[in-house]
């Protein structure tokens, strides 16, 4: 089991790694998310989100990272991220301590996500969202996801969109939120040491 992760030691492995590159199509839209990690009982989280059962959406249902698109008023895809943080879930940027980009991955919908990969100083409680576009918000403990990881057989390779999925509790996630957790997971487990582990 995974101990609290130190948001230094997520910077030094963001600092010596090569992320993925944006996309060089320019029918691609940009779009900026937030990977939020917090310390909750000893273990590292993850707060994610569950789109509304909205028929049409092209988001339906799936788990993702908070965020959206970038905005001409804009200044930078990291401010595009820390706007789209408080108009979706009421999350200020002085609750969210900037570590790093994970880099960018592509969706079906022709989305370019830039994940940026923050350190949440909040209280879950003071969540605010819209039940017009968010059913719930997700506290995912890092753990379970990072053991089914390794019983699937994810490590070291990339499972097709058919077969990468993580079960969290009454959802299942996968697309391309699950890409992005399958690259964290991967980076974690290639720099990992035992002060991390718990017995």
């Amino acid at each position: 089991m995974l101990k609290e992760i130190n948001h230094q030691f997520l910077k030094s492995i963001l600092r010596t790694t090569e992320t993925p590159s944006s996309s060089k199509n320019k029918r691609y839209d940009c779009t900026s998310v937030f990977f939020l990690i917090y310390n909750k009982n000893n273990s590292p989280y993850l707060l994610a989100i569950l789109k509304a059962d909205t028929p049409g959406y092209a988001w339906r249902n799936q788990v993702a990272l908070p965020g959206g698109h970038i905005d001409e008023k804009d200044s930078s895809p990291l401010k595009a991220a820390y706007r789209e943080l408080e108009e979706e879930i009421g999350i200020l940027k002085n609750q969210v301590e900037f570590i790093g980009s994970l880099g960018h991955f592509q969706t079906i919908q022709r989305k370019d996500l830039e994940v940026f990969i923050g350190a949440w100083k909040g209280n879950f409680k003071n969540i605010i969202y819209d039940e017009k576009e968010i059913s719930k918000v997700l506290e995912i403990p890092i753990s379970p996801l990072l053991k089914t990881h390794i019983s699937k057989d994810f490590h070291g390779r990339i499972p097709d969109i058919a077969e990468l999925i993580y079960p969290f509790e009454d959802v299942l996630i996968w697309g391309v939120t699950a890409r992005i957790f399958h690259y964290f997971f991967e980076l974690l487990i290639e720099n990992i040491d035992n002060t991390l582990i718990s017995t």
